[in-house]
């Protein structure tokens, strides 16, 4: 399989269902059982939300990524929106600064296998996330 690189911009709700049901093709492509199908569209449905919601427009970017025999599906969600000013905090089960479950980034850092986010107050933020077929 050609290394593939998947570019979806987010400025409206619509485009969280497109990220979403382009993650989940180039997952299905890459051998995922539909258990992780359904936990890898969460996870990009849970950070271009976030992109509409915080930032107002961003892109989430899906590639194939290996390591050694390993396969796997990269999503980054970025934009340049107003930044997190307390990482931590955010990252804790049960927080929100928009009164909903505040399941958000915990919840995507729950579902996928590598977590990673890069916050500047005022220069947006980049979250990325890995998932590593078995």
């Amino acid at each position: 399989m050609p290394s593939q690189k998947t570019t979806v911009p987010v400025n409206a709700d619509i485009d969280i269902v497109t990220a979403r049901q382009k993650g989940r093709e180039l997952a299905r492509d890459l051998g995922f059982t539909s258990t992780d199908l359904a936990l890898i569209a969460t996870a990009i449905s849970e950070l271009a939300r976030n992109i509409i919601l915080y930032a107002n427009t961003g892109e989430i970017v899906l590639s194939v990524v290996e390591n050694g025999t390993r396969r796997g599906l990269k999503v980054v969600a970025r934009d340049d929106g107003p930044g997190i000013p307390d990482i931590e905090r955010a990252l804790e089960e049960g927080f929100s600064t928009s009164r909903s479950l505040g399941l958000g980034l915990s919840g995507v850092r729950r579902l996928m296998d590598e977590f990673d986010i890069v916050s500047e107050v005022g220069n947006g933020t980049t979250v990325t996330v890995k998932k590593w077929r078995l």
